[in-house]
C-alpha cells in the first residue's frame, strides 16, 4: 500500500506543539459523533467491534474515527489498519479524564517531574497508568472484540511501529 506518509508528518510538523494540544483540548470538549458516522461504522465493524468502541468516551470515539479519516484521506484501504485506527485509545477507558491526560501530555513535552507531581492529586495516578499502558490494553480489548491479530499488532506497537502500516497509523495518530 502506498501511502503519503511524509505529507502527514510535514502537517504535524508545521504546527506548534501548544497549538495542537490547545486543538486537541477544545476537540476533547466538544467531542461528538453524528448518528450517520455510527450507522456507517455499523456497516464495516463486527457487532463486538461496536460494541467495545461504545465503551470509549465520545472524545475517543471522535479521534478514533478522524484517524481512520486521515488514514483514508492517505489512500489506507487495509480493514485491520482501519480498525486499529479506531480503536487504538480503547484501553484509556472512561476513567481517564480530560485533565490526566494534560498531565500525560505535559509530561511527555517537559518530563516525568510532571506525572510524578499530577500524581499526588486524587485519581491522577491511577489515570497517568492508564495512560501509560493503554496501548497494551487497548491491544487485550481489541483481541478480546475478535479484531484480527494484525489489528491487534498495530495497536499493540502503535507507539513504536514495527512497519510502515504502524507508522503510517501513528502519523494519523499525531495528526489528530
Amino acid at each position: 500500500m502506498t501511502i503519503a506518509a511524509p505529507s502527514l508528518r510535514r502537517r504535524t510538523l508545521r504546527r506548534g506543539w501548544w497549538a495542537v494540544k490547545v486543538r486537541r483540548f477544545r476537540a476533547y470538549v466538544g467531542a461528538a459523533v453524528a448518528p450517520s458516522e455510527r450507522a456507517e461504522l455499523a456497516s464495516w465493524l463486527t457487532s463486538a467491534q461496536l460494541a467495545l468502541l461504545e465503551t470509549m468516551p465520545a472524545a475517543d470515539q471522535r479521534h478514533g474515527l478522524d484517524v481512520v479519516g486521515t488514514l483514508r484521506a492517505s489512500g489506507a484501504t487495509d480493514p485491520d489498519l482501519l480498525v486499529a485506527g479506531l480503536l487504538h485509545d480503547a484501553g484509556k477507558g472512561r476513567t481517564v479524564g480530560l485533565w490526566p491526560r494534560v498531565a500525560w501530555s505535559l509530561g511527555e513535552r517537559y518530563g516525568a517531574w510532571v506525572w510524578r507531581a499530577a500524581g499526588v492529586l486524587p485519581g491522577f495516578a491511577v489515570a497517568l497508568d492508564r495512560m501509560r499502558d493503554h496501548a497494551v490494553r487497548s491491544a487485550e480489548l481489541a483481541e478480546q472484540a475478535g479484531c484480527s491479530a494484525r489489528t491487534v499488532d498495530l495497536i499493540l506497537h502503535q507507539a513504536t511501529p514495527k512497519d510502515s502500516d504502524g507508522a503510517v497509523l501513528q502519523l494519523a495518530d499525531e495528526a489528530n
